[in-house]
This record gives C-alpha cells, structure tokens and sequence, in this order.
C-alpha cells in the first residue's frame, strides 16, 4: 500500500475542505508514496502510541487530533512535539491527521457518538453555509449528456439526498472564430449561431477545480464559456454537530446515568435538570460550547459535549441540560469510526486501535 491510497480514501470520506480554518488536517509527516505495510488508529499522538506503532511494527499512524496544531517556531528533539517529531521521521513513521473535517460530515464523530447513546432521526445540528458554488455551462445539444456526466462523476449535483441534479434550459450561443481558432462547429471569420443548453449544477466549493477540469474534459468546445457563483446555501449534511431523538423519552437523571455508562466516564457535569422528560438530544464530540446556542434553538431538551465552561452552565437554566462528559469521552469511538471504514475499503491491509490511553485527564 501507498500512503497515498490511504489518504485519498480518507480525503474522499472527510474532505479536507470541510476542516475549519484553524485546524490543521492532513498529512503532517510522510510523503504520498511512501510504502506502509500496517497502520495504527489513535485519537491522539503521544510518546505512548509512538512507542506501541515502532514495537507493533506499524509505518503509519492515522490520528484524529493533529500533532502539528499552531505554528512551529523551532523543533527541540529533545521533549514534547519536537521529540515525537523526531522519533516518528527516523523510524520512517507516516502521520496522518483528520480533525474537525471528520466532525462535520453526516457520517463522522457524532454520528458514532449518536448511534453510541441510541438516538435516531438525526440531523446536523449547525449546518455549513457560504460552501456552495453552482457552475453554470453551455454545452451544444450533442454533448450535454456527456458534459453533465463528467460533472456528476466528478462531486457535482448532490443535494441532501439526491444526486446527478442539474437544471438545463434551452438557447442558442453566438460567436465569430478568428484566425488560428480550431473550432468545434462553424467557420474561420463567420458570425456562428448554435442551439446550446445551459447546465447548472451546484457543488461543494472545495471540488469546483475538480468538477470544471472534468467538464473542460469532455466539453467539445476549444473555448469554455462557463459561470461559477458563490452560493449562500446551507448543506444540510456538513456542519457542526447533530440532533437526534430517544427511541423512548427518559427521566433526566436516568438518561445521564446512561450516558456516563455508555461512554464510561468517571463523572459528568451538568446544569439543573428540566422539569420534563428528556427526548430531544443534541451532541457534540469534543468541545462544543460553542453549540449551545443552536441546541437551544433546535428545541432540545439536553446538549451532551466537553469542555464547557463554568459561566456556559448558567445558559438557557431550567430550559435545556447542559452536559459536560468529556473531550475524550465524547471522541473516544473515533477510532472504532476509523477503523471500520478503513477496513471496509482495504480489507486485506492491516490495521490495529491504539491501546494507549491518551486521555490527559484523570480523576480523584
């Protein structure tokens, strides 16, 4: 295996587009054909998980917390990032990190920690904006089911659950080939007048160099005319966190014993209970603060997620639970997501879930 085909298949599953701008996902140590027999999965890179990939003779370490995260000034080999940095280049060790772009796709982190505390009829819970393109292009009448298919085949057209969507309307495109043109119909000198259909289809933004080089590709046309517009949209499967419901309402304090259970925490911490039966959840794997506010909105009656803050308890009081379970609580099934689909691409290629215990936390 190349670590190329491994990288590809992530990048296909978890768009490196979809990252948020102050993360850093990707290859951080390693080059694309670079050999790699067997690969370990970890949530994150410590000495411990470098240690168990050189003892269990693994040249590649698939990580969901990225070790390189804020700028590097200078590298001491000797401690800390510096010196796993170091161990991981000599013993020839590829890294790879897939971070907060595997948090905003329907079928990452939340959708195995929802699927982990039973909750169904999920949705994103804060969904992508401003991530869209629609490209528009006009294509004689001849070639538009070939030009649509590159499209499609290329990440074009797919809109919640529908794919190979595009509009056409009909017209006619005029223009004058000058000297030393090729053109496809018409002649050197001539005004030219051709019945056309003008394609739009929308696209994640991160796949517009992609879907255009595809169209160019087959589109008969020496010169192009297309359009590309930047589209305020929601996708409604990307985005930061999700929202779900219990096959069976819960008693608050029952619902939170389950899910200290599930997700085999030492202890939670929680704002005041509501006076209600819980049916409506909302999560989000790792820090989520920030999410708050739309769980609210969304009318659930508890937000699960880590790192929350002693004054964000106070939010939306008798209204919604707040529930801190943990930053690696809430990601620790990360690695089964991983490995699963891992596996389920490449078969045959070996693959081992770090035993080390990466969690910085401990409790009394």
């Amino acid at each position: 295996m190349k670590v190329s085909e491994i990288t590809s298949f992530l990048e296909q599953f978890a768009p490196l587009g979809l990252q948020e701008a102050y993360d850093n996902s990707g290859l951080h140590i390693g080059h694309g054909s670079q050999n790699v027999s067997k690969a370990l999965i970890t949530l994150d890179v410590t000495d411990e998980v470098v240690k168990e990939a050189v003892e269990n003779e693994c040249n590649m370490i698939v990580a969901h917390h990225p070790l390189i995260f804020n700028s590097l000034k200078k590298i001491n080999t000797k401690s800390g990032i510096g010196a796993i940095i170091a161990k991981l280049i000599k013993e020839d060790i590829a890294l790879y990190a897939i971070h907060t772009n595997l948090d905003n796709i329907a079928e990452g982190v939340n959708a195995k920690l929802a699927e982990t505390l039973g909750l169904q009829k999920l949705q994103i819970l804060a969904p992508m904006s401003g991530t869209l393109h629609k490209l528009v292009v006009f294509c004689p009448v001849s070639h538009v089911e070939n030009v649509q298919q590159a499209m499609f085949d290329a990440g074009a057209g797919n809109i919640g659950n529908y794919n190979s969507c595009s509009f056409n309307s009909a017209g006619y495109g005029t223009f004058k080939a000058q000297e030393g043109a090729d053109p496809f119909v018409g002649e050197i000198d001539k005004l030219h007048k051709e019945e056309e259909l003008k394609i739009e289809v929308v696209l994640p933004s991160y796949l517009t160099q992609q879907v255009v080089a595809a169209m160019i590709q087959v589109h008969p046309y020496e010169e192009v005319a297309y359009d590309i517009y930047p589209l305020s949209n929601e996708q409604k499967n990307t985005g930061a966190g999700m929202i779900g419901e219990l096959d069976i309402e819960s008693d608050p304090e029952d619902f939170l014993q389950m899910v200290k259970r599930k997700l085999n925490a030492s202890c939670i911490r929680h704002s005041s209970f509501i006076k209600r039966k819980i049916k409506k959840v909302a999560i989000c794997g790792g820090s989520g603060s920030f999410l708050i506010h739309n769980a609210y909105k969304a009318n659930a009656d508890v937000f699960i997620t880590g790192d929350v803050k002693y004054h964000d308890f106070f939010e939306h009081a008798g209204e919604m639970t707040i529930v801190d379970a943990g930053h690696f609580e809430t990601e620790q099934f990360t690695k089964e997501l991983l490995y699963d689909r891992l596996n389920g691409k490449f078969p045959n290629f070996a693959l081992q879930i770090s035993k080390a215990r990466t969690n910085p936390i401990y409790f009394l």
